[in-house]
């Protein structure tokens, strides 16, 4: 004997049961009158017991059958409810979604555009987890990412919903006393402000639109896994950092910071909603995906 009960039998079997016709269940069930006989006579040898006796005008259940009746019937109805209840999960947006986001952004960005979700599908609940470390989605379970980076091949799906640009950025007193830096080397002779989460960490790689290239590695007093703790110590006049514009965009505006080296950039950057693999994904899962997509494409 397998070591999976034979469920299509059985299910086949409590059909037969119910409407006391082969040929009943053969068209409710949409399958050929052989294909469930050849179930039930599958099932029969399975567990050597006749369960019907079968004429021509009629059909009984033996007493294995009677024995085996009422399970068969419970577990038909067990599977199309444990289907049912599927389905409408399916159809209408219901449970949890994990959601993994950079904090500042998330903090920033996404979590104001919450309310609105969680109003609109009141049936589905959000575990957001706020963290720059790169999550992996598949071993640790989450259904969806924002990613803001240069992003790297991957197993994941990934939507690009808009550019997010970055900057060099220092105050005016430092740049005063420290100098304006015009080409990537003059940053060894900077006080350069590290984010521990960069593509390549340890080394800014810099283009123009001339095709040049060159890599620096910053050294500066301070290096932190969160882009945002960086602008005290900019804001201060201490140093140098390159940043996302949700991070540094109000200061830009407010003139507390000044963009530098402007005609050299790092790998350009962009906000990707990033999922794992797979089949169709839950009603809550597209609809929050849906939901961020339309939102954050329409940000700067």
């Amino acid at each position: 004997m397998s070591k999976l009960p034979d469920f299509e039998g059985l299910a086949i079997f409590a059909k037969v049961v119910e409407l006391r016709s082969f040929a009943a269940a053969a068209a409710e069930l949409t399958l050929s009158k052989a294909t469930v006989s050849k179930a039930v006579t599958r099932l029969e040898e399975r567990l050597g017991a006749r369960l019907f006796n079968r004429t021509s005008r009629r059909l009984a259940l033996t007493d294995a059958g009677r024995s085996l009746a009422d399970r068969a019937t419970q577990l038909l109805a067990d599977g199309e409810a444990a289907e049912n209840e599927a389905l409408a999960q399916s159809a209408a947006p219901r449970g949890l979604v994990r959601l993994a986001v950079p904090m500042t952004y998330g903090t920033n960005v996404v979590a104001p555009l919450l309310p609105e979700f969680l109003a609109a599908y009141p049936d589905v609940a959000i575990d957001l987890n706020l963290s720059d470390a790169t999550i992996d989605l598949i071993g640790e379970g989450y259904d969806a990412a924002i990613r803001i980076a240069s992003l790297p091949d991957s197993s994941l799906i990934a939507r690009r919903l808009c550019a997010m640009p970055r900057y060099l950025v220092a105050s005016s007193a430092y740049l005063e006393r420290w100098g304006r830096p015009t080409h990537p080397m003059h940053l060894a002779r900077h006080r350069c402000l590290a984010y521990a989460y960069q593509l390549t960490p340890g080394l800014w790689q810099f283009s123009n639109a001339a095709g040049e290239q060159a890599s620096v590695r910053p050294a500066g007093p301070l290096r932190v896994n969160n882009g945002e703790a960086l602008l005290p110590m900019l804001l201060a006049g201490l140093g140098i950092a390159d940043l996302p514009d949700f991070i540094v965009g109000k200061a830009l505006a407010a003139n507390q910071l000044e963009a530098v080296m402007t005609d050299w950039w790092q790998a350009p950057s962009g906000v990707y909603l990033v999922t794992p693999p797979g089949g169709p994904r839950p009603a809550r899962v597209t609809a929050l995906i849906e939901f961020l997509a339309t939102k954050l494409s329409k940000k700067p």
